[in-house]
């Protein structure tokens, strides 16, 4: 089945860029991330947004940039981590492209969210509770989600992003999606 694009999905510091530049490279198709569509838009990084606007208002931005960028075809797309949290923006996602859900554990984020630079300048914080505990928790809460709108799930935290790029490209092309229904 070809799809229209492929949609990069999973928590803050799962390797969505990084993968997401690689297999555009790849595929010879052209890159495009939500959040800086956002920023571009809005005159502003998202953690500003955040701080002025809220995160209803953050949420909205990012619906209509879904939309606008899942209206493409043969694009590399990746999303923030609570793009999947609006129901209509899941069946966007399906609607329009093959979903790959990256994963890691809270451990592995919480330590890139650490030694990441551009997550003080452009990420809204953690809230007042924040740390690994409260990743944890936020992935726990989204797994459910990011596993129903995935059609496969690889880990990023397992693979160097080359191996990620292959994994995908091996189940876009028909390949196993085991990785899924083992509970990625």
């Amino acid at each position: 089945m070809t799809h229209r694009n492929i949609i990069l999905v999973g928590y803050r510091c799962t390797g969505k860029t990084t993968v997401g530049r690689l297999l555009a490279q790849r595929l010879g198709w052209p890159f495009a991330d939500v959040d800086d569509l956002i920023e571009v838009v809005a005159g502003r990084s998202i953690k500003d947004i955040f701080a002025t606007e809220g995160e209803a208002s953050f949420r909205d931005r990012e619906a209509a940039a879904l939309v606008e960028l899942c209206a493409r075809s043969k694009c590399v797309v990746a999303t923030g981590g609570g793009a999947v949290m609006r129901e209509s923006n899941c069946a966007a996602l399906k609607a329009n492209g093959f979903v790959v859900w990256l994963t890691a554990s809270p451990e592995t984020v919480w330590e890139r969210l650490q030694t990441d630079p551009t997550t003080q300048a452009r990420r809204p914080n953690l809230t007042s509770t924040g740390g690994e505990g409260e990743v944890r928790a936020l992935i726990a809460a989204r797994e459910m989600v990011y596993h129903a709108v995935a059609d496969f799930a690889v880990a990023s935290d397992t693979l160097s992003p080359e191996g990620v790029v292959d994994a995908i490209l091996t189940s876009w092309n028909g390949g196993s999606t085991s990785q899924l229904s083992s509970g990625a």
